[in-house]
């Protein structure tokens, strides 16, 4: 019996042994099991389990450390391994300790240790001592809790993946940390910087004040008639030539002329660009932009007729000729009057900046702007526009101007304008409202001469009138707070509501939040084919 006993404990001994070269962690718990019942002794289940993960271990060393080199030779593998630097054996030291508590990462750190050829004795202690504190720890988690212990098998997955991924996370901070933390430096301090969120981010409580405002005035689509001559109020949707046009009519001499081009073979509306600068002595630079976007998509300034071709060619849609107004400072003003009063008011006043590089004669475009603290924080924008150029080193003193339509989104600064406020100018943007039926809120994009004209009422000219989804955008001035441009924009959005309100009682009713979500999923489809604006 004794003789039975004895070598049934050989092979269970032998069973741990060998179990630890299929699964290492499967047989150190299994021997913990088996010692915690006393099937086995203490002793000889520890030493089984310990003896099988180190053998294993040097066996994995040895493998990778003789034919690591043929490996490297071999011209299918070479690649791999070209400009790879060796660790040092220090550092590569804590990556194999490491490894021995987080499941999934053994073999890799195992391989590496003997491809790098690591010293044979520090390998050796540094896996000893890790599988002695392994197997310490599992035997104690199974004695502590024995009737867990044959559950603890099939946690390993889990714990195998969490493991893995916390080792990878290491490896890479422990590789690359300046890199990581130089990309964490970047990302803080772009979110430090709310006008450069995006709108997923800054939006959400506007969203829900609208919603407020939507239960508030029991419609959730009444922003939509809140402009009676505009599609959806100018929340999505409305013809830029179709307002334009109105302008021409009532106010020509402030506004920037304009002509459509309708959709049509190529050739045809190119015809039709040239008729129009011909007919209406519009030379180059001109504009061109889609009838229907927001935020400056796809906006263009034709410097040659070669430069229309492509573009016409990738804007399929409408297109709006427009020519271009060469005075130096632009502007938009929020303007807001509700039915039936004669007098209006101005919401807000944005200066708008358009950020520039000064070229050294050393540094490319684009080292140019990631070097700029501003422009560096949308330097993808940037980049994306100049695209080939932005590899072209400026000579010294060469400026260039990064952003030539007049949009947050597309790199335009925003400045606080409230200084070019006077009655004057508020009395002239009355009169042009007025001429305009229907219209009650929405901001007038402006190029002026001078600071002092402006002032006055006079020297601007309108390139477009924006509806009740505009902005004031004013609250974009990295100057402003968070808190003053949210409530900037519930103050914008609770007029708008209010306005929409009145036109309602005036028995104009507002369409569906469904017709308006149609509306705004076409055109989210058509601005995709829209080019990088200029």
């Amino acid at each position: 019996m004794d003789f039975f006993f004895n070598n049934q404990t050989l092979l269970l001994a032998a069973g741990i042994l060998g179990g630890a070269f299929l699964s290492e962690d499967a047989a150190t718990i299994t021997a913990a099991t088996l010692a915690a019942t006393c099937v086995l002794t203490a002793k000889m289940a520890f030493l089984s389990a310990f003896a099988g993960l180190w053998v294993g271990d040097l066996g994995v060393y040895v493998l990778a450390r003789h034919i690591g080199p043929p490996i490297r030779s071999h011209r299918w593998f070479s690649r791999l391994f070209r400009g790879e630097q060796r660790e040092a054996p220090s550092s590569g030291a804590w990556s194999l300790a490491l490894s021995r508590f987080f499941p999934g990462t053994r073999m890799p750190s195992y391989l590496a240790a003997g491809l790098n050829r690591m010293p044979l004795a520090m390998f050796a202690g540094i896996t000893a001592a890790s599988a002695l504190v392994w197997t310490a720890s599992a035997f104690a988690l199974v004695r502590l809790g024995p009737a867990r212990a044959l559950h603890l098998k099939d946690e390993f997955p889990l714990a195998a993946l969490l493991g893995l991924s916390l080792y990878l996370l290491l490896q890479a901070w422990r590789s690359h940390g300046e890199t990581i933390r130089a990309w964490l430096r970047a990302r803080v301090e772009h979110l430090s910087q709310w006008e450069f969120w995006p709108a997923w981010l800054f939006y959400p409580p506007v969203v829900l004040a609208c919603t407020a405002l939507g239960i508030r005035y029991r419609g959730f689509s009444l922003p939509a008639v809140a402009n009676l001559n505009q599609k959806n109020g100018g929340i999505v949707g409305e013809s830029k030539i179709g307002i334009l046009h109105e302008l021409m009519r009532t106010s020509p001499e402030v506004t920037a002329e304009a002509y459509l081009v309708p959709v049509g073979p190529a050739e045809e509306r190119r015809k039709k660009v040239l008729d129009l600068c011909r007919l209406n002595g519009i030379g180059v630079p001109f504009v061109l932009k889609p009838d229907t976007a927001q935020r400056g998509a796809g906006f263009k300034k034709i410097g040659s007729l070669e430069q229309m071709e492509p573009y016409l060619s990738h804007v399929t849609g409408s297109v709006v000729l427009q020519r271009y107004v060469a005075h130096g400072n632009e502007a938009g003003v929020f303007y807001y009057r509700f039915p039936g009063e004669s007098k209006g008011r101005i919401l807000g006043i944005t200066r708008k900046e358009f950020p520039a590089v000064t070229g050294d004669g050393v540094h490319s475009l684009k080292e140019l702007i990631q070097q700029d603290p501003r422009a560096c924080m949308i330097a993808k924008t940037y980049l994306k526009r100049f695209g080939s150029e932005a590899s072209r080193v400026l000579q010294e003193g060469e400026r260039l101007r990064l952003v030539e339509a007049g949009n947050h989104c597309q790199g335009c600064e925003f400045r606080d304008g409230w200084d070019l406020y006077t009655e004057e100018l508020r009395s002239a943007f009355d009169e042009i409202s007025q001429r305009l039926p229907g219209f009650f809120v929405g901001r007038f994009d402006v190029r002026y001469s001078s600071d002092e004209e402006l002032r006055t009422g006079k020297g601007f000219q309108i390139l477009e009138l924006n509806g009740a989804a505009s902005e004031a955008t004013n609250i974009y001035d990295s100057r402003n707070s968070i808190w003053a441009a949210y409530a900037t924009l519930f103050r914008q959005w609770q007029i708008v509501y209010a306005i929409g309100d009145a036109n309602r009682r005036r028995g104009y009713c507002p369409p569906s939040p469904f017709s308006i979500w149609r509306d705004w999923r076409d055109f989210t489809n058509q601005a995709c084919d829209y080019p990088m604006a200029d």
